[in-house]
């Protein structure tokens, strides 16, 4: 199974919060599944640690890429097709990454794995 992993999974997943649902860590952590992430989740990451809402375990630029390639996820680069997916969107939800992230969803057909509350208003399937 493909699937996009929201910015807090991740975030959660490799902290190795209890935040993140059993179900949602499983489907994480089995190797048949093909992982995908936002370039969006990761430019909202180093935004939060340059701000310092967000404190990561080591360097960012060493940190997260070694928690990319050592769970083997795939990045998805924003295109032209997603962001005129933004543009169809109604405006449920304002955040701009979380906007990108459901547009990503709803071209490339991903599940999100994620428990924003907002998921639920736009027509993608969510893991939890």
């Amino acid at each position: 199974m493909k699937v996009l992993i929201d910015t807090s999974s991740f975030l959660w997943f490799i902290g190795g919060s209890e935040k993140l649902s059993q179900n949602a860590r499983k489907v994480m952590e089995d190797f048949d599944n093909e992982l995908f992430m936002s370039v969006a989740s990761l430019w909202e990451i180093a935004i939060k640690v340059s701000i310092n809402k967000l404190e990561l375990a080591k360097p960012f630029d060493t940190f997260i890429p070694e928690k990319i390639e050592e769970n083997e996820i795939n990045i998805i680069q924003i295109s032209i097709k997603h962001l005129s997916e933004i543009m169809r969107l109604p405006l449920h939800h304002r955040d701009p990454f979380d906007r990108l992230i459901i547009a990503q969803s709803i071209s490339e057909q991903l599940p999100v794995v994620g428990c924003d509350r907002y998921f639920k208003s736009y027509s993608i399937d969510t893991i939890w």
